[in-house]
């Protein structure tokens, strides 16, 4: 039990309903919780046997507890899942995404519509669907798009005059409006059985496609009508090829659940129309709380992200299972059923889940045991104190010695930790001077490391000797040396091959070309250059962008923020029209004539 529960702690707890924080020495955020008698639940943990190891080890850690009231167990409930969003407690349940999912875009705002997969959701009268927790199954719906529906492709929102059409157009998936060769009429017809898809009608969609193939065949537009057919065919196959799973054409989602080998694997399968349209599936460290607790964070934190469907197919009720619903119809609109399938097809279709899930937990294990072979090799390699699990290595990206950025990725357990990712902005060096750039922003993050205790077992530097040495002295400066194990990996030169290099040893070592250690260090390095070149990229296109903005009388920092925020991009900044500018905050008639007149000069 930790010192801070003690009788007198405990005695200044309300016995009301709210959220609490454990901290650790470090003022660092480890477990949230939730409660409907705060001092009831903190005082359970006084009274946890050293049988409960999971619980033991989080309150070995914890050198603070902080409260929060809220009015009510509903508001608990909310405020504990933005603050887990928030602080991303090791101890608690973390269903981890490492990008925003992907959202289908159908650009009704233009005069030619377009179909296209974004990231991004921007104001303006696109109409946006998803998000897709299924990014394979995002891609399928949208090559079905462009299949049945021959709208343009083409990446300018506005459309430019051709006097050729794309290929597109003669392999026939595109009508060409840029070449005129497009009736609008037919085109926005196109566009609303593209939404009407979208929407999940796909009956009704082969329904009004049937009607419109029929009105045309009456109309002796019989190539119409054969295009409609095939549509009408193609929607058909691919609806025949998803799995039927229930007779009822109804939308939900199923739960499978279960731990292993000191892990717990969640996955979620969706099912539109009763057909699975896609999966998800989480794996993670197994957390303190009891099933029960542990799916209701799950639920909690997986549909504030992604649309509700109106039924919940779950392996058992989670805790605060009323308020879990009263939750969801807040912020779906609409009732949402939580039922658990004891019986019969909803029994099937969770123990469907539950192999998913199951499958989740033996490929982690499968990977934690392939990573630990590459961890010995590596430690026998490069002759290192004990295997390593963290690793991280650091890149420098600059264009003789501007605009320079330090690029430091991490790798735990083999995996990428994209937690630890980080970008340092270059502030003491000016100049080429790559040695003291690295000293820069190994300095920052090893003296950080050492006040918030977690250094990795192994840091690595992009470079050879001479980086390498840079290294050294800083852990010497900083007192810290044997603390952490370093390597510089040098890249190869007249074909000698990748050299690694370790403090005190004069020569590199060599590995063979194929060694699983040496592809692992390389694909390392190689993650961190990317990361630092992506990152000094976007860097410079943004100060050229500002650069030219800038040069706009009557555009400063705020408008050009509105520009980039309503527009989305430089690009569509000088393609817009007066009228297109004009719509944006803060920008009038007179500037947006003034910003269209500054682009249309710079063409000439």
């Amino acid at each position: 039990m930790p010192p801070i529960l003690t009788a007198q702690f405990l005695q200044g707890i309300a016995r009301s309903p709210g959220v609490y924080q454990m901290l650790d020495k470090n003022n660092k955020v480890i477990y949230v919780g939730k409660a409907r008698n705060l001092r009831k639940r903190l005082a359970s943990y006084s009274r946890i046997s050293p049988e409960n190891i999971k619980t033991t080890a989080l309150l070995s850690h914890v050198a603070r507890i902080e409260t929060i009231i809220t009015n009510s167990e509903k508001e608990a409930l909310i405020l504990e899942a933005s603050l887990i969003k928030k602080h991303r407690p090791r101890y608690n349940v973390i269903l981890r995404d490492d990008k925003n999912y992907p959202l289908i875009k159908v650009t009704v705002n233009e005069e030619w519509p377009r179909v296209f997969m974004t990231r991004r959701r921007i104001r303006d009268k696109a109409r946006y669907f998803g998000p897709y927790s299924s990014v394979s199954a995002m891609w399928t719906t949208l090559k079905l798009l462009h299949s049945l529906f021959p709208l343009r492709r083409c990446k300018s929102g506005r459309l430019k005059k051709r006097e050729r059409p794309c290929l597109n157009q003669q392999i026939g998936r595109c009508l060409a409006p840029c070449c005129g060769m497009a009736d609008s009429g037919q085109y926005r017809e196109m566009v609303k059985n593209v939404i009407l898809l979208l929407e999940g009608d796909k009956r009704g969609l082969i329904k009004k496609l049937r009607q419109q193939m029929n009105e045309a065949a009456e109309q002796l537009r019989f190539e119409d009508a054969a295009r409609l057919r095939d549509q009408e065919l193609a929607l058909k196959k691919t609806l025949e090829k998803q799995i039927i799973v229930t007779e009822q054409n109804r939308d939900l989602d199923i739960f499978g659940f279960c731990r292993g080998d000191g892990l717990l694997g969640i996955a979620v399968l969706h099912v539109e129309e009763g057909r699975i349209s896609g999966q998800r599936v989480f794996c993670f460290r197994e957390p303190p709380d009891n099933d029960k607790q542990v799916l209701a964070q799950a639920l909690i934190q997986y549909y504030g992200k992604y649309p509700l469907p109106g039924e919940l197919l779950l392996p058992f009720l989670p805790a605060d299972h009323e308020l879990l619903a009263e939750r969801f119809r807040e912020l779906s609109g609409a009732k949402v059923i939580l039922h658990v399938g004891r019986r019969g097809n909803p029994r099937r279709l969770l123990a469907m889940a539950r192999k998913n899930s199951e499958q989740a937990v033996a490929e982690r294990v499968r990977k934690k045991e392939s990573w630990q072979e590459i961890s010995n090799a590596l430690q026998a390699a490069l002759r290192l104190k004990k295997a390593p699990e963290r690793i991280e290595c650091f890149d420098i990206s600059n264009i003789s010695g501007r605009q320079a950025v330090g690029a430091l990725v991490s790798f735990n357990n083999g995996t990428k930790d994209k937690s630890g990712y980080r970008h340092y902005r270059i502030k003491t060096v000016s100049g080429p001077d790559d040695y003291g750039m690295m000293a820069e922003v190994l300095e920052r993050r090893l003296r950080r490391g050492l006040a918030e205790d977690n250094l990795p077992e192994l840091l690595m530097v992009d470079g050879g000797k001479g980086q390498l040495n840079v290294a050294v002295r800083i852990l010497d400066e900083l007192e810290a040396a044997g603390r952490v194990e370093l390597v510089g990996i040098a890249k190869e030169k007249k074909d000698e091959g990748e050299k690694l290099y370790r403090p005190g040893r004069k020569n590199p070592v060599i590995l063979p070309r194929n060694s699983p250690v040496l592809l692992f260090l390389m694909r390392v390095r190689d993650e961190s250059h990317r990361y630092g070149i992506t990152f000094h990229r976007n860097w410079r296109r943004r100060d050229n962008l500002s650069s030219e903005l800038d040069k706009i009388p009557g555009v400063g920092k705020g408008r050009r923020q509105m520009l980039l925020q309503h527009l989305g991009s430089f690009k569509r900044i000088s393609e817009a029209d007066v009228a297109g500018l004009s719509k944006v905050p803060g920008i009038g008639p007179g500037l947006a004539q003034q910003i269209w007149n500054f682009f249309h000069e710079n063409r000439k």
